[in-house]
């Protein structure tokens, strides 16, 4: 499938995701990756073999995303694409068609759309993830005419399709080969131990043997002829050139032998050598499936159906079909299919697949409702307001998605070795043949073929392509079950690195819901008029502080009026005018800026700081008239994550507006020692870039639109999913369920999937250095060292897959 959205940093520049399938290792996608970089308007392409993804960023009027996939076609390999069925109705004639057909193709998204006039369908391969169903239904209905999906099962999952077919031709190739290549085996192993016999005699004849391996050979084996050719085409070489060349040598050797009346016959070494790779290519098929297996239950989560308000019915539709706007029933156990605001009835709903909650949430009307969540108890309507690619479901598989198709820094260094790794082996190969031909054993065609053939085939870099990718895969969508989102794997790979993390403290540490605590008056105001003013000049300050002091004093029956003037002054506090006279609600430093004198009322606000409080003084007319305290109390899991980041090895630190005394004293309560207070919104990044400069990895962590450019300064950002879609987009990781605990699992999380990379890294080197070697030195038979290249692509997606084994903490589970 392909995958499109707009680039953040550069509104003129896209990027897409391609599916691609052909790949054979990573030689290919080094391929892929140099021809899409020399399309001009093409700016950056990362190409994942393990994924079978390309990752482009481009310039859309420069480069179409139909040129980019016919460039990766000229290539050599196929893009996947998702495909949908339509019964058109008020057609008249072929200028109809071709009208829709012409309507269809400028939709963005579209890679091909195809009118049938007598048929009256329609079909057009796009892109689900920027396009929905009901999309095209609109783009035709505009036009004039109604379009009418035909669902078909088959095509939900393109990719699963695709994987399955991948997998059902490989086995049966396997099948084949197997049967044609064990009778010429059985005739190696009788010949060797001296049975011959009737069966013997027969299964040894030349041309019973010709006969065979010839179907394996170009059979069987046609895929890896056509890959060498689609690589040696386009300047380049992978394994499928050393698996031609290997096989082809031992098998056209054969024929000559065979021809001239020479007894010395390979024809089981090129047939049961392809027989092994093509087992290889089977187990890792089905191994890099289950690589993807957390995606693929993400995906699973949307609802199929739903129940859409027409013309005042209930009808079911299919949830692609649903359109912004429409009013949805939602009855007790079902899924709600989109986003939505509710706009009749009352219910609890389980988002424990977005929040991690056990615990469901009590909704009503105006309130909020997400996609795949579960109605547990009442029934209730809802306006549609996002679907499609535009949900919070979807977007969080787009995030996921995206992840296990980029590539890590680590990767470059096995892209690089990558690159070079065929010629050189094909080099070395040459060299082995010529040595011992000419110096080893002189004239020795035979030894020196067979040295070559296994040098080719033992060579073959499929494992170590495979090493980094296939981990961050599954290490991506371990922490998607967590509810860590992970935007790429360079952030991933980062967080394993981390030495310091600086935590924000309001909706971070605390939960960002602060209450009204104390109220004490300094003048002759009572407590019930300092609060009146406090709410009236507070009203429309979107501060939590604030709201705080406005939501006690609507509990209190406190008037709402909006004042004559309101200025919000960010990190000190608001200025006022209320029944003519100039009010200020905030810090010290706010109240001593305006010269007012505040040291009679300095030994009750240190009293209250020294409580953890945030205190706020209301300043009347150049005089304090009193102070409020707002207390914000601290999450459940803090203190105990901090806990842990400190037995990873890792300096926590706490950034807030606050006071040092009261940040101090909610610090101490969690356990953090490292304090920096009193900094305001615009002064987090500086504060976080002077933590980089002292050589420190440097992780922040924030839930407000305030936290966005530290967020952005960091080495890596985490966001609270609990918080702002700003802070959300600035950050690498977005934790879903609000919890510190979720640093920890992020961090835990790296550091296992670097150390799985390494693993993989280091037994693909050694395979790769050990191997050639003693393939070369004349110590391993072409059959062995295919049968090792086969399982070494297959220990490592396996070793990827003990990550799904992974528990970072307790409270995560």
């Amino acid at each position: 499938m392909m995958i499109v959205s707009a680039d953040i940093k550069n509104k003129d520049m896209h990027s897409a995701n391609l599916k691609i399938s052909g790949m054979t290792c990573a030689a290919c996608a080094n391929r892929i990756e140099k021809g899409l970089g020399k399309l001009a308007g093409v700016d950056k392409a990362a190409v994942n073999f393990a994924s079978e993804k390309a990752s482009v960023t481009y310039d859309p009027t420069q480069v179409s995303l139909q040129d980019i996939a016919k460039k990766i076609e000229d290539i050599g390999y196929k893009i996947v694409t998702d495909k949908a069925e339509f019964k058109l109705s008020g057609m008249s004639c072929a200028a109809c068609a071709t009208r829709i057909e012409k309507g269809l193709k400028g939709l963005p998204g579209v890679y091909s759309a195809v009118v049938n006039f007598a048929a009256e369908k329609a079909v057009i391969e796009y892109n689900a993830h920027e396009l929905t169903i009901g999309q095209i239904q609109e783009k035709v209905k505009k036009l004039g005419y109604e379009a009418h999906n035909i669902a078909d099962a088959s095509d939900i999952d393109r990719e699963k399709k695709v994987r399955e077919e991948e997998i059902r031709g490989q086995r049966f190739r396997f099948i084949l080969s197997a049967v044609l290549s064990l009778p010429l085996l059985l005739a190696m192993i009788l010949h060797s131990l001296g049975i011959m016999g009737r069966i013997g005699d027969f299964l040894m004849n030349p041309y019973v043997q010709f006969i065979l391996a010839t179907p394996v050979q170009f059979w069987a084996g046609w895929p890896f002829y056509r890959g060498a050719y689609a690589a040696l085409r386009n300047g380049s070489a992978n394994m499928d050139v050393l698996v031609a060349l290997g096989t082809s040598a031992a098998y056209f050797f054969s024929i000559a032998n065979m021809l001239t009346g020479d007894p010395h016959l390979y024809f089981e070494t090129s047939a049961i050598l392809i027989t092994l790779i093509i087992l290889g290519k089977l187990l890792e098929a089905t191994a890099k499936g289950r690589t993807s297996e957390a995606l693929k239950a993400l995906m699973g989560l949307q609802a199929k159906t739903a129940r859409v308000v027409r013309d005042g019915e209930e009808v079911d539709i299919p949830v692609e079909s649903v359109m912004v706007g429409d009013v949805i029933a939602v009855r007790p156990g079902e899924k709600v299919p989109v986003d939505g605001v509710i706009i009749e009835g009352t219910s609890t709903l389980d988002e424990s697949m977005l929040t991690g909650e056990s615990i469901p949430v009590d909704k009503k009307v105006g309130d909020e409702v997400v996609g795949a969540t579960i109605n547990k108890l009442g029934a209730f309507k809802f306006q549609a307001t996002k679907v499609g690619k535009d949900t919070a479901l979807a977007q969080i598989v787009r995030i996921v998605e995206e992840a296990q198709g980029s590539k890590a820094p680590i990767q470059r260094f096995a892209d690089v070795v990558s690159g070079y790794f065929v010629p050189i082996v094909v080099a070395i190969a040459v060299l082995t043949f010529a040595g011992w031909y000419f110096i080893f054993d002189p004239g020795n065609f035979t030894r020196a073929l067979i040295n070559f053939t296994a040098v080719m085939v033992i060579a073959c870099p499929c494992a170590l392509g495979l090493a980094t990718p296939t981990s961050i895969m599954v290490g991506t969508g371990k922490g998607a079950e967590y509810g860590i989102l992970i935007k790429g794997a360079e952030h991933l790979e980062n967080a394993h690195r981390l030495t310091t993390i600086v935590l924000d403290k309001t909706g971070t540490i605390t939960k960002g819901q602060p209450e009204l605590t104390d109220i004490v008056t300094l003048s002759t105001l009572s407590d019930r008029e300092i609060l009146q003013l406090a709410t009236r000049a507070e009203k429309n300050s979107e501060h939590p502080l604030a709201q705080a002091i406005v939501k006690y004093g609507q509990q209190q029956g406190m008037s709402l009026e909006d004042p004559e003037a309101f200025t919000a002054i960010p990190g000190h506090g608001v200025e006022a005018v209320i029944d003519g006279k100039k009010l200020l609600v905030g810090t010290r430093k706010l109240v001593r800026e305006n010269n007012i004198e505040i040291e009679a009322a300095i030994s009750e606000v240190e009293r209250l700081e020294q409580q953890g409080k945030t205190v706020m003084i209301l300043a009347v007319e150049q005089e304090i008239a009193g102070l409020i305290a707002v207390a914000d109390t601290v999450k459940e899991n803090s203190a105990q994550a901090v806990a842990e980041l400190q037995k990873l090895g890792i300096e926590v630190w706490m950034i807030t507006g606050d006071n040092e005394r009261a940040a101090k004293a909610i610090a101490g309560s969690v356990g953090i020692t490292s304090v920096l207070a009193e900094v305001l919104p615009e002064h987090k990044a500086e504060k976080v870039e002077a933590l980089k400069r002292e050589g420190k990895v440097v992780a922040m962590v924030g839930d407000g639109i305030n936290d966005a450019p530290a967020l952005a300064t960091a080495d890596v950002g985490f966001a609270i999913g609990t918080g702002t879609d700003v802070a959300i987009e600035a950050a690498d990781i977005t934790l879903m369920r609000g919890d510190l605990n979720g640093i920890v699992a992020a961090i835990k999380l790296s550091k296992a999937t670097m150390r799985n990379i390494k693993q993989n890294l280091f037994w693909a080197l050694v395979y790769n250095t050990v191997g050639i070697p003693i393939a070369a030195a004349g110590y391993l038979s072409p059959m062995i060292a295919g049968a090792a290249m086969a399982f070494s692509s297959v220990s490592v997606v396996l070793n990827a897959l003990r990550l799904k084994r992974f528990v970072p903490i307790q409270q995560q589970k």
